[in-house]
């Protein structure tokens, strides 16, 4: 940041809304202060975001939205130029929770269209049979499938075409003291200063070890004993090889392959298996023999299957809680969104969808309080409740899809949940349906499945009683 930059509180004054404390930029003329006659808001400040991935460049949209100056530090190089490392590849299930966010900014028609829906779950059983379990009753919902890499671009482009936006590919944060508000990157030894920085820089966040070493922070990070392993299946004669309105599932107790469509009609499988047996499996013909075994449906559909599987790396699979998501000190304030602050296993398919979510409820906040960041940053942090939550419900969806979705017992549920929903259509809603087809809070859903659970026990037990009365007075009356 350039030294005749100063900073200084203001008031804001905003139509409707109560006067708040705020800090206004005070600095050379540039070119992106051109939109702020056009903004609602007063206030005017410079956000470093750390971290250019899908939350990172959602929140600088939003940010530019309200007239903010912003700045994205990313230590990866543009994914855009040919040759950049790709990061991450596992599929996304954009739901409604992303799709919500995307509208907010105009950007969902563009993304759906690149997308293919997915209304249910495609079963493969070992002996080959194929068993589809709609989302929905009526199969009148989806996911959809979008690959990450092609949705951070367009979020890069997005974010780019936005006036007061930067981003700076190749900047590997190194450190951040917030009792200064300097942050310093290894690429050249630089150092700025930031008033107002965002860590959107994932699981391994740069941004949230910073804030572990100050007192009274809680973190903990766990492990599944799980790694994953991508793979794919490509196009037959330009088709695709299996059906693409659906995500598809191997499960086979302790371990479980997924398969998700893509537009080139390829789908990227996604191995995931513990680790033991992921390092077993350590030679061609080992390789081959597995797959030939437990998928040999799909094993027929991938004709590079041995050079892959030798090739790609092991992913690992992490929850990740910490708690303040914030400080804010003389100097500056710091927040945590996305995986930085809540990192999740994949198997709700909610990961993208609740870090887009953040960025809403961060907006929201912004709203309630004038645009007052460290206020604003205190309200969002309200929201780990419900991230807790969906950290828990991922979990046990991963026991759901490995060991569950193929058993008789368990689609026997479905079949009588559905038929639940028939019976009371918008008063009876599943727990997947609520937390892929709304935007209910997550928390509000864990207690209202829980209530609703403990009616269906309350009932079960009245029922039961009202049965053992009414053998009892029979067994009266014949005596």
């Amino acid at each position: 940041m350039d030294a005749e930059v100063r900073w200084a509180t203001g008031r804001a004054d905003l139509p409707g809304r109560p006067r708040l404390s705020t800090w206004r930029w005070y600095g050379e003329p540039r070119a992106w202060l051109d939109i702020v006659a056009a903004s609602p808001y007063e206030e005017v400040m410079e956000v470093t975001i750390v971290g250019a991935g899908l939350v990172g460049c959602l929140l600088a949209c939003f940010l530019a939205r309200r007239g903010h100056r912003v700045i994205l530090y990313e230590r990866r190089d543009d994914p855009r130029e040919r040759g950049a490392d790709r990061g991450r590849s596992i599929n996304l299930a954009v739901s409604a929770r992303g799709i919500d966010a995307l509208r907010r900014l105009g950007l969902d028609r563009e993304v759906l269209g690149e997308a293919i829906a997915m209304p249910g779950r495609m079963m493969h059983a070992p002996d080959g049979t194929l068993t589809f379990q709609p989302y929905s009753a009526d199969r009148g919902h989806a996911i959809h499938s979008i690959g990450r890499a092609d949705l951070n671009r367009r979020l890069l482009d997005a974010a780019t075409a936005l006036p007061g936006v930067e981003v700076r590919f190749g900047h590997r944060l190194t450190g951040l003291d917030p009792r200064t508000g300097d942050l310093e990157f290894d690429s050249g030894a630089t150092t700025v200063r930031a008033r107002v920085v965002i860590g959107a820089d994932g699981a391994r966040s740069a941004v949230r070890a910073t804030l572990q070493a100050l007192p009274g922070t809680d973190f903990s990070q766990e492990y599944l004993d799980y790694g994953y392993k991508e793979l794919s299946i490509p196009a037959r004669d330009g088709a695709f090889a299996m059906e693409p309105g659906a995500l598809h599932i191997w499960p086979r107790g302790r371990s479980m392959m997924i398969a998700l469509p893509n537009p080139d009609r390829s789908f990227t499988c996604t191995l995931f298996w513990p680790h033991d047996q992921l390092a077993a499996l350590d030679d061609p013909r080992r390789i081959s023999a597995h797959f030939a075994e437990h998928y040999a449906d799909a094993c027929d559909l991938m004709p590079d299957l041995v050079p892959a599987y030798q090739a790609n790396p092991v992913g690992h699979l992490v929850t990740v809680r910490c708690s303040p998501w914030h400080v804010t000190t003389a100097a500056m304030t710091v927040g945590l969104v996305g995986d930085a602050a809540h990192a999740i296993v994949p198997f709700y398919g909610q990961g993208a969808n609740c870090g887009f979510q953040d960025c809403v409820e961060l907006d929201r906040c912004l709203d309630e309080t004038g645009d007052d960041f460290p206020r604003a940053l205190e309200l969002f942090e309200r929201r780990k409740a419900d991230t807790d939550v969906i950290a828990r419900l991922a979990l046990d969806n991963f026991v759901e899809m490995r060991d569950k979705v193929g058993s008789r017992l368990f689609l026997a549920g479905k079949r009588a949940e559905h038929a639940l929903e028939r019976l009371l259509p918008g008063r009876y809603v599943s727990q997947y349906e609520l937390v892929s087809f709304t935007t209910t809070p997550y928390a509000e859903i864990e207690r209202r499945v829980a209530r609703r659970r403990r009616l269906v026990a309350a009932a079960g037990a009245a029922v039961l009683a009202m049965g053992v009365t009414a053998g009892l007075a029979r067994a009266a009356r014949r005596r």
